[in-house]
């Protein structure tokens, strides 16, 4: 991959040039517009692109190579960072986003009361699994269509937007009908046909990282998503699998101010299964703010004891409202806001 970094002073017509010669020589074409400039990246084999010939066109500054495998994602294309709205809020700005809810829906009156809570405690959107990848086939697997439509009658009480799990390409399409969000579980983060399918989705997307990725591997997940021109993608830290039985996962706290630095991409932290023991989520959760995360996702359920999937990572309303109010004070001494 190429990137075009345009003069300040180009014209439309001279990017419209740019891009014109790239598609006519079997070129993609991905355009990242900031305050002062515009890059414009083309992507396929650069071997046979003529870097002196491409500088020489009208309003372009320089064009240069970007070295890492994760092409769109990299800071590299598109040093700014990525920001969208999802409802009334924008992921990726000063706003820290509070996604809340329970692990899985398990009835009408449990999600809209859940919901609720949440809401009135101060999160900005709900979560709730309709689709669950459990690790024995003889657990609670959601309720499928009829979850997706208790979730959404929950959107229309409270007016928040809703986060729910796709597992597989063919119900990429049903989900959408529904969610706001389209989360990639930690278990599909490598499965490329759905990678492609929301990708070409065009929905809000959050990529969950894989239980033993790396970095790098996330990233060019999150690639595949990117290279169907669907910008709309954050990345979630859920902890990782290592030695360490203490805790469900291990947080990797590192990752967040990692991949502020290699990418442009919003960044979410899970504290509820990075941990996967409701006493240390409130910690994990603003450790997460001060490392520099644009959200957090928890698990919270009116009566954890009584949940189908993970009550023992799960906060129980009032301890959830609790630590929204001491987020906002972790989030204004990092110079962000909850609100």
């Amino acid at each position: 991959m190429m990137i075009v970094i345009m003069q300040p002073t180009a014209s439309m017509q001279e990017k419209s040039g740019i891009v014109a010669w790239a598609e006519d020589h079997g070129y993609k074409v991905h355009l990242s517009s900031g305050s002062e400039r515009t890059l414009i990246g083309i992507i396929g084999d650069d071997r046979y692109i003529n870097r002196e010939q491409l500088e020489r066109m009208a309003g372009v500054e320089r064009v240069m190579p970007v070295l890492k495998p994760f092409k769109i994602a990299s800071r590299e294309f598109k040093p700014e960072n990525t920001r969208f709205a999802v409802g009334d809020h924008v992921v990726g700005s000063d706003e820290i986003i509070i996604m809340a809810g329970p692990c899985s829906v398990e009835s009408r009156s449990q999600i809209i009361e859940t919901a609720q809570a949440c809401k009135e405690a101060g999160a900005h959107i709900l979560r709730g699994g309709a689709f669950k990848p459990r690790s024995s086939p003889y657990s609670f697997q959601g309720l499928g269509e009829e979850g997706l439509q208790y979730l959404a009658e929950a959107r229309e009480i409270t007016g928040m937007p809703i986060i729910t799990e796709v597992m597989e390409p063919a119900l990429v399409p049903l989900v959408c009908q529904y969610a706001d969000i389209l989360q990639i579980g930690a278990r599909n983060m490598q499965n490329y046909a759905l990678l492609h399918a929301v990708g070409e989705s065009q929905h809000p997307v959050l990529l969950k990282r894989g239980m033993s990725s790396l970095i790098e591997e996330w990233l060019m997940c999150a690639e595949y998503i990117l290279s169907h021109g669907n910008t709309r993608v954050m990345l979630c830290e859920r902890g990782i699998r290592t030695f360490e039985r203490y805790t469900r996962n291990t947080f990797d706290i590192n990752a967040i101010p990692v991949l502020k630095e290699l990418s442009h991409l919003p960044v979410i932290a899970d504290p509820s299964h990075g941990t996967g023991k409701w006493e240390y989520v409130e910690s994990i959760t603003k450790a997460s703010i001060a490392a520099g995360a644009d959200g957090v996702i928890i698990e919270v359920h009116p009566r954890p004891e009584e949940a189908s999937s993970d009550g023992r990572q799960s906060l129980k309303p009032e301890r959830f409202a609790n630590l929204v109010r001491d987020m906002k004070a972790i989030a204004t001494a990092v110079g962000r806001d909850v609100r």
